[in-house]
């Protein structure tokens, strides 16, 4: 942990944990949080249904998000540095953005989204890469 922090890498890092922290919402409040966050209704009908899926799906993706967090903070200088530091925040700014740009080909993959789902999530997963992508820059020369 060094003196200096980048504020763009620690914004990434709270945009992903609030991001973790939305889906376990999902978990804890079922089927309404699912619909609500564009999930899509078989997940909401499998949630409410008490099927293991949706909980365990939203587990992983929780449990990714919160590691994407931990590394942003490690690439920040806000906590110890984590290994392959350098490939892993590379590797979680290109997913955000791509995510944010090429949501047109996922879509057939997850048809009980909207379209509205599609361009609000997107815009949100760009808005995430960009702010990493800025940090990262910013600190490459040192990770």
């Amino acid at each position: 942990m060094g003196s200096i922090r980048n504020r763009f890498l620690i914004i990434g890092a709270a945009c992903s944990a609030a991001a973790a922290l939305l889906h376990l919402g999902c978990i804890v409040f079922g089927a309404p949080w699912y619909r609500f966050l564009g999930a899509g209704e078989n997940m909401a009908k499998m949630a409410a249904a008490g099927h293991w899926y949706p909980t365990a799906a939203t587990l992983v993706i929780a449990t990714i998000l919160l590691a994407w967090s931990l590394y942003a903070l490690s690439s920040a200088g806000a906590i110890r540095r984590l290994p392959f530091v350098r490939l892993v925040l590379s590797a979680i700014t290109g997913i955000y953005l791509l995510r944010g740009v090429a949501f047109v080909p996922l879509m057939p993959y997850f048809p009980g989204n909207s379209t509205l789902f599609w361009l609000i999530s997107s815009g949100i997963c760009l808005m995430f890469g960009a702010v990493h992508f800025i940090g990262l820059r910013q600190v490459w020369p040192r990770l």
